[in-house]
């Protein structure tokens, strides 16, 4: 596993930030492009947040471990000696293709060039590339220096070297590259996640549950399960002794029952985004977004020290993480 010596990330909002955190702490030297006034100003923020769940999960964070953090508004200054670049402007193909075209003009012919796009399939981020073979999806989950997933994706046109050095970056880094091989928009997690979506904006439309008691659904219930078994070995394990076979026959048949909407979607509305704004208001109002990302990290990085206990699901990835980074002696788990 090997890290890239420089990283540059273009685009230094919650996810790109994110991103720079994570390979920071890595000990990757790391330049943000952003034409924001605020951009500086959330990269340390959001260092500071990694910092702090880091402590938590007892993995090194003092300055003598952490590459360089520097911010810049011109993309070809950030990318023009990057090993890595990773794009994480917002989600608007133009934008995105605008964005990947200027990077691709300054950066070395030997980096990997990677779009943190949550649905764009990497065939049509490539369309106006002059070299497509250098571009890959590297889709994360956030906050990224906390959650090990990322989902890689190569177009039509990439090359399958740079899919392997782009796992082999994430990997070194601590993350879970999972290899989508069949490219697909939405990819595979946020494609299980908007149908949840879609499902929850109908409980709400027809005033069948507020925001607050969907989420509570979630996290006291089977959101546990998935956290660390997911959702086809939690299902096995549901149907007993006779294992999958046995729970679908059980359950299977009510898959034909109107038990979902998803197949339809309920119309925007100013009403109801007016009402699912007020009620997350008073889900959540109380807290500022720091305050509510430190809690989230809080709670992520509990639930990843009892997985590593067990050294299982995401849990592993942590034990491995510890280990590169611990040497021969080792780093105790923080109890």
């Amino acid at each position: 596993m090997t890290l890239p010596a420089t990283m540059a990330c273009v685009g230094g909002g919650v996810i790109g930030s994110a991103w720079a955190a994570r390979f920071v702490l890595n000990g990757v030297d790391v330049t943000i492009a952003d034409p924001s006034p605020d951009a500086e100003r959330i990269a340390h923020e959001v260092l500071a947040n990694a910092v702090r769940a880091w402590d938590l999960l007892g993995l090194p964070t003092d300055t003598s471990v952490r590459g360089d953090l520097s911010v810049t508004d011109s993309i070809a200054a950030a990318v023009a000696d990057a090993d890595h670049v990773q794009e994480s402007v917002p989600e608007r193909l133009t934008l995105k293709q605008k964005v990947l075209a200027e990077i691709e003009a300054s950066a070395r012919p030997d980096a990997v060039i990677a779009s943190s796009t949550s649905g764009f399939r990497p065939s049509v981020l490539q369309a106006d590339l002059l070299h497509p073979e250098r571009l890959v999806v590297g889709h994360p989950f956030n906050p990224v220096y906390l959650l090990p997933l990322v989902e890689v994706v190569g177009g039509r046109a990439t090359d399958a070297d740079v899919v392997e050095r782009a796992r082999a970056h994430y990997r070194a880094a601590g993350m879970k590259p999972l290899h989508v091989r069949v490219e697909i928009d939405a990819f595979i997690a946020d494609r299980l996640l908007e149908a949840v979506w879609r499902e929850g904006l109908w409980l709400v439309a027809d005033g069948v549950a507020t925001t607050s008691e969907i989420d509570d659904a979630i996290r006291y219930g089977f959101g546990l399960r998935w956290a660390q078994m997911g959702m086809f070995e939690t299902y096995r394990v549901a149907g007993g002794e006779a294992g999958m076979r046995h729970f679908i026959a059980q359950f299977g048949e009510a898959l034909s029952w109107p038990w979902t909407k998803l197949t339809d979607v309920p119309e925007l509305t100013d009403e109801l985004i007016d009402t699912i704004a007020e009620q997350s208001d008073a889900q959540s109002g109380r807290h500022s977004i720091r305050e509510l990302e430190q809690i989230r990290d809080a709670n992520l990085a509990a639930i990843l020290l009892a997985l590593e206990h067990n050294r299982w699901g995401a849990g592993q990835t942590l034990a491995d993480q510890r280990a590169a980074v611990a040497g021969p002696h080792g780093l105790p788990t923080p109890r």
